[in-house]
């Protein structure tokens, strides 16, 4: 009996070492696991603020870098104009602002640096419905901003009434045009003016018989179904842009501190890299120099 019992109390010690160990081990799996789970969901994130005009080339860069490099994240704050994303810039919002304008003397602190991206053409476009129009001379497209024009019927197109879409005036679309086309001349009070490139791009495409000036590298990217018209018999396309038949473009640029985060200058060395300058190029952009 006594080693009966000898054996029984044994086997309990035994059994009880065993289960320590289990325990042990399998904690120590599971503590493992959470600390390359931690590693790998922690990520570099990137705050970037911009105008509603830069919006669609910074997020063409960063979902390509973002693609290259797991660790990082992008995130875009509401895009506005150019002076609330440098404003953001400037008060540690951000890491990069967007700017379709160069920064003016009240803008730099000495803690900020502009320099330019890339040139992105701004074409006329109307919606699918206006058929039998490809071309606007000067004269026609300044008459039509006027409300001279109101029908596509005196262009050679369909008899239906012409709706102008238009940004506001301190916009870069809408100074690009007066400086190329439309002058001071005033325009027509029947515009439709709206605040944002994305929303005249969605109002173009939802409304017929309507005309209005937004990028053309987001019309390539986006696929857009528009018919992008030809300015004076050129057409709009960074060959002609190149050979300087083609003027309307837009300066678009970035602004970061001087002294930025490892991650946001891995950004920006990719985005002036010769694979973010080729990015651009494939997209209708025309890189800066």
């Amino acid at each position: 009996m006594k080693k009966i019992a000898n054996s029984i109390i044994m086997g309990i010690i035994l059994l009880g070492l065993c289960s320590c160990n289990s325990v042990k081990s399998t904690d120590q799996i599971n503590s493992n696991q959470v600390t390359n789970q931690t590693d790998s969901q922690v990520k570099k994130i990137i705050k970037i603020g911009s105008s509603s005009s830069t919006v669609t080339v910074l997020k063409l860069l960063a979902q390509a870098y973002q693609s290259e490099n797991k660790t990082v994240k992008i995130e875009f704050i509401s895009n506005s104009q150019s002076e609330g994303a440098i404003a953001a810039l400037k008060n540690d919002i951000i890491d990069v602002a967007g700017s379709s304008r160069q920064l003016k003397p009240e803008d730099d602190n000495n803690q900020v640096q502009y320099r330019e991206l890339a040139k992105d053409l701004l074409i006329v476009a109307t919606n699918n419905s206006a058929k039998g129009v490809t071309n606007l001379s000067t004269k026609q497209l300044k008459a039509i901003y006027k409300g001279e024009i109101t029908n596509w019927r005196e262009l050679g197109g369909a008899n239906a009434d012409i709706v102008v879409l238009d940004r506001p005036e301190d916009e870069s679309a809408k100074k690009l045009l007066r400086k190329y086309y439309l002058g001071e001349e005033k325009t027509t009070t029947k515009a439709v003016i709206l605040n944002k490139e994305g929303e005249l791009i969605e109002t173009l495409q939802s409304t017929p018989n309507s005309i209005g000036a937004f990028s053309l590298a987001s019309s390539l990217i986006n696929q857009l179904p528009v018919n992008r018209l030809s300015l004076n018999g050129v057409v709009p396309k960074a060959e002609n842009f190149a050979s300087g038949q083609y003027q309307m473009v837009r300066h678009i640029g970035i602004i970061w501190e001087k002294a930025p985060s490892a991650p946001t200058q891995g950004f920006i060395d990719f985005i002036f890299s010769e694979e973010g300058k080729k990015l651009l190029q494939n997209n209708g952009f025309v890189p800066a120099k």
